[in-house]
């Protein structure tokens, strides 16, 4: 696998379509009542941190109510913003806010479901857990690139990064590295699946990845002695974090109504507590 991403620097922010499939079985409806008469196709696209919770919401929904058919689709923040403000799709997810020129422009309709943090990551066979945010700074523009400068093996470091258009990519430059400069060698992946992936295979690799999307497959770097878990990003000691966004072309009706009040049902929002983030309610 590291071969085969390091091989390719510049990938495409493409959308692969996950339509949840599954076997039906008993439910208990609760907070899916609504849904029981409705019908139809719901098209998500835009970011990727929001996929578990909204593939965990759409398996529910359409378990219970057969005539409803959900399609979700990566392609990171930008596309989803533009492309529900094109008609393209009925939700697009985004981990930043719209701008002001996006929400006038496509006359968005923001609702923020949870909070959630971005941390660096590296490979668990590195020991470096913890770096400044002026050495995280270095690191990322190329001033620091082996590991030996940093605490670590006398290692290269292998820079991974998302493109412009990745919500976690935007919370990540603007917080955690203050808009600094990011290397041009840097690799690019386009998901936070892709980047906790590409950490995993390489041994000299830091990434970002959200802070729900952290397993025992990487390590989660500290910053400024304040490590990234769901406790400092909802007391607030850890800074770089952002919220999760499911926005409309307009007040949303119909299914796409039903669905935006699911994820903030109680239901809906232990769904995201279970998937690694923060509910706002």
């Amino acid at each position: 696998m590291r071969k085969s991403i390091r091989n390719v620097k510049w990938i495409l922010p493409v959308m692969v379509v996950l339509t949840a499939f599954f076997i039906a079985g008993p439910l208990q409806a609760g907070d899916l009542d609504a849904f029981r008469d409705l019908s139809g196709t719901l098209k998500i696209s835009g970011g990727t941190a929001h996929i578990p919770v909204i593939k965990e919401a759409a398996k529910r929904i359409m378990r219970l109510a057969p005539k409803i058919r959900i399609t979700i689709a990566g392609g990171g923040s930008g596309v989803g913003i533009k492309q529900v403000g094109e008609g393209l799709v009925d939700i697009g997810n985004s981990g930043r806010k719209p701008t002001p020129e996006e929400i006038a422009k496509y006359n968005l309709t923001l609702f923020k479901w949870a909070v959630d943090g971005v941390a660096a990551v590296v490979n668990p066979r590195n020991p470096v857990r913890s770096l400044t945010a002026q050495q995280l700074r270095d690191i990322f523009a190329g001033r620091i690139d082996n590991w030996k400068a940093v605490g670590g093996p006398d290692r290269k470091i292998d820079l991974y990064t998302r493109d412009k258009a990745s919500g976690t990519r935007a919370v990540f430059w603007k917080k955690a590295l203050a808009k600094g400069s990011i290397s041009p060698k840097a690799n690019f992946v386009i998901s936070n699946g892709a980047m906790k992936a590409a950490v995993a295979g390489d041994p000299g690799a830091i990434g970002y990845v959200s802070v729900g999307y952290i397993d025992d497959s990487v390590a989660p770097v500290a910053l400024d002695g304040v490590a990234p878990t769901l406790a400092t990003v909802k007391n607030g000691c850890y800074p770089v974090a952002r919220g999760l966004y499911s926005n409309t072309r307009g007040e949303p009706r119909g299914l796409t109504r039903a669905f935006i009040d699911y994820l903030f049902s109680a239901e809906g929002q232990r769904i995201a507590a279970d998937k690694g983030f923060i509910p706002v309610r």
